[in-house]
């Protein structure tokens, strides 16, 4: 098993090690393991939530089982002549599914897969123009059936495929969800190929290595044996046995957690290929586990690795390598670790390892939670939000229309809202006051040490407007010295939101909104253009009811040129 290699500062060592001896001295490891809830807190309330979410740390063994009734439904599936597969998920439901293809690719005669997490009506309109209605099967993920966007994605679905089907289109969709969701009534009733009831006590983001990973890995030819075996591998090494010294899941919680209540909060992940997407799966699974009551890890996830002068005080370096490391990976950590910034690192022997991964992380996060003293099992301001965009489009059938705040600036198509407190911070070091772009890079200004920035787009992501985040996200980077991450919404909603308003106070927030036309929803009085503007719209008002900085600035319609605007302005805000 790869052990979690720890290159620490001296007093963060010294602090690791007390930690590990006190979890030894706890029982820590052997308590997990009988999934014992009071690990996290004496509230009763978040004891409870504990109790009914750790399906996890049995679901490995559970889905060994069951591997071969997985594989005979793929087969089923490739007989019948389905040549792709769309899954139509959110958050916990579709991160793992795209890390597992991204990183396994499909295997001959299998099923190649896409997701559909994004409301944008460009980028639903797109995924199906990529398919084909008659050879396509769509995978519902929910857990728990009522997903706004899961239900809004397979409203579209069900008629197309009908239109090539007919009364046969049930038979190209199948449903994960947990056992009585709505999700699970609607199957039924539309008479889905099959529903795959994955265990109630498993939570979302803890979900990979259940049915919401494994029936989209069984259709891409994926080994689950392998997966599998390695996760319980994995879970034997980190079990009640192994001391914590030895134990890779409590060294690296115990690291990350320590890191944190020194100031290092900033996870920033080296993943090298074939496995760099795993990144964005523990990207959700730290920050929607630990950022709540003022607390959390900020994982920092595809930023460029920089110079070692160019990082603060907040940062810990994760570097996870396939096969032995390279001459410039190994120069590059020796650097960091030898400028006195945390690393830890260890490496794998090849893919086969993700379910391995799978499993160190969720003990691992599980751990960092009880470190943090939060409960790493909740995500209530998650809730918060989709409450607020609930409120917004009930507001909106009422009265036919979304309320936007007055813009601080408005020219050509784009215009810039801000908080009324966030707008005097910012109007001394706008440039021009009349263009939203300044306003935008404005925000630059407002940085202090310790602090992210957070880009939060909310559109289609395409290979044109892709790079442009990157290199706007490079361009903060380099103007503040700040870490810096980028989410597509509403995807990052149900993963780094809970982070953004219930984490700590530090992070500065552009928001970036679009207009691509729009894209009915059957069976509802609005569109995905109005749901996507309300999931931006209750984000952004629950960012400023918690106080936080935030920007939201309107491209309209000319995305790109847009983009290349702000990417002008922040360059010439770095330069004054």
């Amino acid at each position: 098993m790869s052990a979690v290699e720890l290159a620490l500062p001296a007093a963060l060592e010294r602090a690791v090690r007390v930690r590990l001896a006190r979890l030894d001295a706890d029982g820590f490891a052997a308590r997990l393991a009988r999934r014992d809830p009071t690990l996290w807190s004496a509230d009763p309330a978040h004891r409870q939530v504990a109790a009914n979410r750790l399906g996890w740390l049995t679901a490995p063994a559970t889905m060994r089982a069951q591997t071969d009734t997985l594989r005979a439904f793929a087969d089923e599936i490739v007989r019948d002549g389905f040549a792709q597969v769309v899954l139509l998920g959110m958050g916990g439901s579709s991160l793992a599914p795209e890390v597992l293809r991204h990183t396994l690719g499909v295997r001959d005669g299998f099923l190649d897969l896409q997701v559909l997490d994004n409301t944008s009506p460009a980028a639903v309109q797109a995924t199906f123009d990529r398919c084909d209605a008659a050879r396509t099967l769509f995978v519902v993920s929910s857990k728990s059936g009522g997903t706004v966007e899961v239900t809004s994605f397979e409203r579209v679905a069900y008629p197309w495929v009908r239109v090539a089907r007919g009364d046969n289109a049930g038979q190209a969709f199948v449903a994960i969800t947990d056992p009585g969701t709505p999700l699970e009534a609607l199957a039924r009733e539309h008479g889905y190929r099959r529903v795959f009831l994955n265990p109630a006590d498993i939570g979302g983001r803890y979900s990979a290595l259940s049915c919401f990973g494994l029936v989209p890995a069984a259709l891409i030819g994926a080994d689950l044996d392998a997966l599998l075996d390695g996760a319980l591998a994995e879970d034997s090494a980190s079990g009640a046995e192994a001391g914590a010294e030895q134990n890779p899941a409590l060294r690296l919680g115990a690291a990350l957690g320590e890191a944190a209540l020194a100031g290092r909060d900033k996870v920033t992940l080296l993943l090298a290929p074939p496995i760099e997407a795993l990144g964005s799966w523990i990207e959700q699974l730290l920050a929607e586990s630990t950022g709540k009551e003022g607390r959390g890890l900020v994982p920092v996830v595809g930023e460029s690795l920089g110079s070692v002068d160019a990082y603060g005080t907040d940062r810990v370096f994760v570097s996870i390598m396939v096969g032995p490391p390279s001459t410039d990976a190994a120069r590059r950590m020796a650097a960091l670790s030898e400028a006195g910034h945390p690393v830890i690192s260890w490496t794998r022997p090849g893919t086969a390892a993700l379910g391995a991964e799978f499993m160190r992380w969720e003990k691992a996060t599980a751990v960092a939670g009880a470190v943090l003293g939060v409960d790493p099992f909740d995500e209530p301001n998650v809730a918060e939000a989709k409450h607020a965009t609930g409120n917004l489009l009930q507001r909106y059938l009422a009265t036919g229309e979304l309320s936007v705040p007055p813009p601080v600036a408005a020219t050509h198509g784009i215009a810039a809202v801000a908080p009324a407190a966030v707008v005097e911070r910012l109007r001394p070091n706008v440039s021009d006051p009349s263009d939203p772009s300044a306003w935008a890079a404005a925000l630059a200004a407002l940085a202090e040490p310790g602090d992210y920035f957070g880009l939060l787009a909310y559109f289609h992501a395409t290979p044109e407007r892709d790079p442009r985040l990157e290199r706007l996200r490079q361009i903060v980077g380099l103007n503040t010295g700040l870490a810096t991450t980028l989410g597509y919404g509403p995807r990052f909603l149900h993963s780094t939101g809970q982070l953004h308003k219930g984490g700590p106070p530090r992070g500065i927030f552009l928001q970036i909104v679009a207009d691509e036309g729009d894209l009915a929803i059957p069976g509802e009085r609005y569109g995905f253009r109005t749901l996507q503007q309300a999931q931006s719209l209750g984000d952004y008002d629950v960012l400023e009811r918690r106080g936080r900085r935030v920007l939201r600035l309107d491209l309209g319609s000319e995305i790109e040129r847009g983009l290349d605007e702000l990417m002008a302005a922040f360059s010439a805000a770095g330069r004054a």
